[in-house]
């Protein structure tokens, strides 16, 4: 089994999911979209392999609004590749960012939330998506698209949702304090503190809550393959 994983920028790896994938026998195959060298100025030139192709993918997140015009060059393409997989059964986790590309693909919308979430929130869940505390980083909320049931929220935004062979999550699973000490150092400590919060609090609470967060991610992956992939 194959799974793709879409890393949008090269300061947001799989992490504790990606390993979850591998112990259930996936072969990791990685697609980066926007290289170091370019974060900057990311509209690159869109180009996938193609989604259907594989036996899951999973979307990551991303520092940008998937309405950004400057990532129109490869958020359009990425957009119809999610369409075809779903359109094949090709299970997909779309995670941040990427749960907003899947709100956007299929009929839903994404636009600035009026109250951006960042650090260790608890959320109200349905189902089979452990309440938390997840790890927020988002400025951006969905509308769901057609015949989505939402399974989790916050006050703030809709935090996941299922449609057919496809879960988004508003959350990151796949934090690790190494990622978030990559985003601080790229630019995220300084909105960070421009919005209220501590870097360095950030941090502590991030490896405080590494151990338990990684189980969380595992029974995550655990219940995407399970109720949602199948």
């Amino acid at each position: 089994m194959k799974l793709l994983v879409v890393q949008h920028d090269h300061v947001s790896p799989l992490g504790p999911v990606a390993a979850r994938f591998a112990e259930h026998g996936y072969e990791i195959v990685h697609h980066s979209v926007v290289p170091a060298s370019r974060f900057d100025s990311p509209g690159v030139i869109g180009r996938f392999p193609p989604f259907a192709d594989f036996d899951a993918v999973v979307a990551m997140g991303a520092p940008w609004s998937t309405y950004d015009s400057v990532v129109g060059s490869w958020v359009t393409p990425e957009l119809e590749e999610l369409r075809r997989a779903d359109a094949a059964g090709v299970p997909v986790l779309g995670i941040c960012f990427g749960g907003q590309l899947l709100a956007t693909a299929h009929g839903g919308a994404v636009a600035r939330s009026p109250l951006p979430e960042i650090g260790w929130t608890t959320l109200e869940t349905d189902a089979f998506i452990p309440a938390g505390p997840w790890f927020e980083w988002h400025y951006d909320r969905w509308t769901l698209p057609p015949g989505a049931v939402e399974v989790a929220r916050s006050p703030s935004a809709s935090q996941a949702f299922v449609l057919r062979r496809n879960l988004a999550l508003q959350f990151h699973p796949e934090l690790t304090p190494a990622m978030l000490q990559g985003w601080l150092a790229q630019g995220a400590g300084t909105d960070a503190r421009a919005r209220g919060h501590d870097p360095e609090a950030l941090l502590a609470q991030t490896r405080g809550q590494s151990g338990v967060a990684a189980e969380r991610a595992r029974a995550l992956v655990d219940a995407f393959l399970e109720h949602v992939a199948n």
